[in-house]
């Protein structure tokens, strides 16, 4: 930090030490890439929480009633887009197993399952 120029952009500086701590963290922690929990989230519905996160700060940078009803407007349809999708994603899962069981494909059946997270009490 006191080899730095007065004419070097601050910005450009702090993003330079954000960098070398994350490589830092990342190669003495060992830290990993976060897994999808979510595979129906994809990028629609990253512009859905955009939607979201632009109603929320219209918002809080101007509290009238008129900002409040537009961000429970946009957070119920967003919420409805999710339930959709889910919905859709978890249907197309279901015929899959659907599927599997049909042909007595058992292990991608079961692995299936332990994807959407049933669980299966086996009687013994």
């Amino acid at each position: 930090m006191e080899n730095l120029n007065d004419g070097e952009d601050v910005d450009r500086t702090w993003e330079n030490i954000k960098e070398n701590i994350q490589t830092s963290a990342k190669e003495s922690l060992g830290l990993d890439e976060l897994k999808q929990n979510k595979p129906w989230f994809d990028e629609e519905c990253l512009g859905f929480l955009d939607q979201r996160k632009w109603a929320k700060m219209q918002l809080i940078q101007d509290p009238g009633q008129s900002n409040v009803d537009i961000l429970n407007n946009v957070r119920s349809k967003v919420s409805r887009q999710f339930r959709n999708k889910k919905k859709v994603y978890l249907r197309a899962k279901i015929e899959e197993l659907e599927t599997n069981s049909k042909i007595q494909n058992f292990r991608d059946l079961y692995r299936g399952i332990n994807d959407i997270g049933i669980k299966l009490d086996v009687i013994e």
